[in-house]
């Protein structure tokens, strides 16, 4: 886990497991709703990395891929990244709408990136939830902005912008189920300064 924060321990990504287990079945409830489907997510994996390998999780810079990006404040404040890559948000769609042809590198319609963000916007606030339920803090997420490129270009706004106030991010691997699809994303949870700090100690008695 190369990159992680000194002051990270053991415990405290048993505790991120948790929130990534509880924000999991927040998400499946609420996308079931969405899409009137049944919905399930497996437990995801949780881990802490730098900047420099979350290019690498995501396939590369030049793989392509649909990116949700929001910000959260409160309690504490910090982005959230969500990226799937560009034939599971093909497929995603198809769950969503129906099945129907579709060129590769096809250009979205207005309600399809709608309904794409809405699904970030789901992830995030459950995630988000999941936090908040274990602090009590209060977090509010900003309205989220969808992005079709690259995964390089894709990352290098946020990360660029915002690299001056952390360096490292929660990354909780997502899958979603829905009879025999499988649809796979990675859910990028980045902190500001002091974020992990304030957040730790706000878990201190989990």
């Amino acid at each position: 886990m190369a990159g992680i924060q000194k002051n990270i321990s053991p415990t405290h990504i048993d505790i991120l497991k948790e929130v990534g287990n509880i924000g999991a079945g927040n998400a499946a409830t609420a996308l079931a709703q969405l899409i009137n489907k049944k919905i399930t997510m497996r437990v995801p994996e949780v881990n802490i990395m730098s900047f420099d390998e979350i290019i690498d999780v995501v396939g590369g810079p030049e793989n392509m891929v649909a990116g949700i990006y929001l910000r959260f404040m409160g309690g504490i404040d910090g982005n959230i990244l969500f990226i799937i890559p560009y034939r599971n948000t093909l497929n995603l769609l198809d769950i969503i709408f129906g099945e129907k042809k579709r060129d590769l590198f096809c250009e979205f319609d207005p309600i399809e990136r709608s309904a794409l963000a809405e699904i970030g916007n789901i992830l995030a606030g459950s995630y988000l939830s999941a936090i908040s339920s274990l602090t009590k803090m209060l977090l509010k997420p900003s309205v989220p902005a969808l992005a079709i490129d690259m995964a390089g270009a894709i990352l290098s706004v946020p990360l660029t912008y915002y690299g001056h106030v952390g360096d490292t991010a929660l990354l909780i691997d997502t899958v979603f189920e829905e009879g025999e699809n499988l649809i796979k994303g990675h859910f990028f949870l980045i902190p500001d300064v002091d974020g992990y700090d304030n957040l730790f100690l706000a878990l201190g008695g989990v």
